[in-house]
């Protein structure tokens, strides 16, 4: 028994100890000029949907829940929105070639027709990050559209 809280006390001040590791915040006052947004001038529906679904790992303005401020979910986090935004970092749109936008876009249709985008992991916190059927035939019509005027 005395072994059992030997190991909780470490454990215990190893997650107090691990809760004063700092990450870094991917929150920005600014929209840049080379925002998907303000580049391509979406319908609002749409601007919103990608807003609720996209852009929390996939720009660089993320809005964090009240958790983050507990570790090892913080890491967890940064850890997704890094990868996110290497894959895809819609503020930083208008930077890309035309030839790289359409790859992007083409893949952002292939992400939400197969339900891989948003992970389930985020949808199942953010429940208005889920694309109804309806949300999906719109966004992907609209993207299509896009890739056909590059």
């Amino acid at each position: 028994m005395k072994i059992v809280k030997i190991i909780a006390l470490i454990l215990l001040v190893a997650f107090v100890g691990i809760q004063f590791v700092p990450t870094e915040l991917n929150q920005s006052d600014v929209v840049p000029k080379t925002d998907f947004l303000l580049v391509n001038n979406p319908p609002e529906n749409i601007s919103t949907l990608l807003q609720e679904s996209c852009y929390d790992c996939h720009s660089n303005n993320t809005s964090y829940p009240w958790y983050n401020k507990m570790q090892p979910v913080a890491w967890f986090l940064e850890g997704h929105i890094k990868e996110g935004k290497a894959e895809l970092n819609f503020s930083e749109w208008d930077s890309l070639s035309n030839r790289r936008k359409a790859s992007k876009l083409r893949s952002i249709i292939k992400q939400i027709e197969s339900n891989k985008m948003p992970l389930e992991s985020y949808k199942s916190i953010h429940k208005e990050a889920e694309f109804s059927e309806e949300e999906k035939t719109i966004i992907i019509q609209w993207i299509t559209l896009l890739d056909d005027s590059l």
